[in-house]
């Protein structure tokens, strides 16, 4: 009798306990707190987080609160339900997490958005995202890199200006200065070399994902020094 009374009693515990665990589930956290948001590095500038949602899972319930930039590195279809609502998107396309993805979330115009959202696809969702942590720009010059061979302008807003580069084995960019602090996103790794005048070529072998902090004033060219294609992301923070 005793042991039957502990078990009901336990059971009723857990139960009262149950709608209590689901408020604490529910409630939104900030992005950097959100599962599968992983922060792996942080300056005076961002946060950047390693975002990697395997299939089935979701993020939970996160608050967008600042301006923040995210680079795509897997395809991966997701669903998305905004905070408050009952309604879930219909699953993105392919184009979703199309490897190379670039989008700019601008909290400072379109507001804070809370959601959660759902990997409903085969692969995980995989991206690099950093969030800025001034509500502004620093009123950094960032350079112009216009006719530079290899370097591609994809976005150019108040907050970052940003070039995709894909090089093939052998292939280099031209030489460019940066003018203001950055960031560097290897959307496909590989093997190469960073030219950087007066010194030795640095050799480097990052993996997809990886990524690299450059300080301003750099002058420098990238060499594809491997044997397979080379794509990364350059940004410049405003």
């Amino acid at each position: 009798m005793r042991s039957a009374v502990c078990v009901s009693t336990a059971f009723f515990a857990a139960a009262l306990a149950s709608p209590a665990i689901a408020q604490l589930e529910d409630k939104p956290v900030r992005m950097e707190k959100a599962p599968f948001h992983i922060p792996v590095f942080e300056n005076d500038y961002l946060i950047l987080l390693n975002v990697n949602i395997p299939p089935g899972r979701n993020t939970g319930y996160h608050i967008h609160y600042a301006d923040s930039v995210s680079v795509n590195l897997m395809p991966a279809s997701q669903t998305n339900q905004n905070y408050g609502s009952n309604e879930v998107s219909a699953p993105g396309t392919g184009g979703e997490g199309a490897p190379g993805r670039v989008t700019f979330t601008n909290v400072t115009k379109n507001g804070p958005r809370t959601h959660k959202a759902t990997n409903v696809g085969p692969t995980p969702f995989h991206n690099i995202s950093f969030i800025f942590k001034k509500a502004g720009p620093d009123g950094n010059t960032v350079s112009d890199r216009t006719g530079v061979s290899g370097f591609t302008q994809i976005m150019d807003n108040a907050r970052v200006r940003a070039w995709r580069v894909i090089l093939e084995p052998g292939q280099s960019t031209g030489q460019i200065t940066q003018s203001a602090p950055g960031l560097r996103v290897y959307v496909h790794g590989g093997v190469l070399a960073e030219v950087v005048p007066g010194n030795a070529d640095r050799g480097m072998a990052p993996y997809d994902g990886d990524f690299i902090w450059k300080d301003a004033g750099e002058t420098r060219s990238i060499k594809n020094t491997g044997t397979t294609r080379l794509e990364f992301i350059e940004f410049e923070l405003k």
